[in-house]
């Protein structure tokens, strides 16, 4: 695949990511470098990862994973975000911007869910260029993750009180999202 292709699967693949990004910022009191990183190295590590399990799983549980690899997204997105719905409405608390390892690994692996398939994917059609690809696309979804915490605190000054709402009907939005495209097509 030409550097061009592999771009713009990495953005569309960094996309879910970016999105949960922008929730983690808006629930950020203050832009925090250092977590905006850790986000972002949880993502990128995740979407890197993925696809090279996919590309080492293989032919052989390919239709597997194709059948199960949204509903797993949209049970754990649903799951998160109707968590932070519910708590929006509860009583007052500070921000949820953790980045504990739960947090991230749960967040981190119904993002990247879809990019196994991509792993299996290039296992057929590009071996000789998959890792290659897979690097950009961590090192893509890493920048568009930091990048989205930015945007998400910037905006969460203005929007403090409605974060963790916002941010759980995104997450839920995607799962939505994840399960209706793989229905549909």
């Amino acid at each position: 695949m030409k550097i061009l292709e592999i771009l713009l699967i990495s953005i569309g693949l960094a996309m879910d990511a970016f999105a949960v990004s922008i929730c983690k910022g808006l629930s950020m009191k203050r832009m925090n470098l250092k977590k905006a990183i850790i986000i972002g190295g949880y993502f990128g590590f995740f979407q890197m990862i993925m696809p090279i399990i996919g590309y080492l799983l293989g032919y052989s549980f390919s239709g597997l994973v194709e059948n199960i690899d949204h509903w797993i997204a949209f049970g754990l997105l649903c799951f998160i975000g109707g968590k932070m719905i519910i708590e929006a409405f509860g009583e007052e608390e500070s921000a949820d911007d953790k980045t504990d390892f739960k947090t991230m690994l749960g967040l981190a692996v119904a993002t990247s869910i879809d990019a196994l398939a991509i792993g299996i994917t290039y296992a057929f059609l590009d071996p000789e260029n998959s890792m290659i690809a897979f690097i950009i696309i961590g090192i893509v979804t890493f920048i568009l993750s930091v990048l989205g915490v930015k945007i998400g605190n910037k905006f969460g000054d203005e929007f403090e009180s409605k974060a963790e709402f916002i941010g759980g009907i995104i997450l839920v939005g995607i799962g939505i999202k994840i399960l209706l495209e793989h229905l549909l097509s």
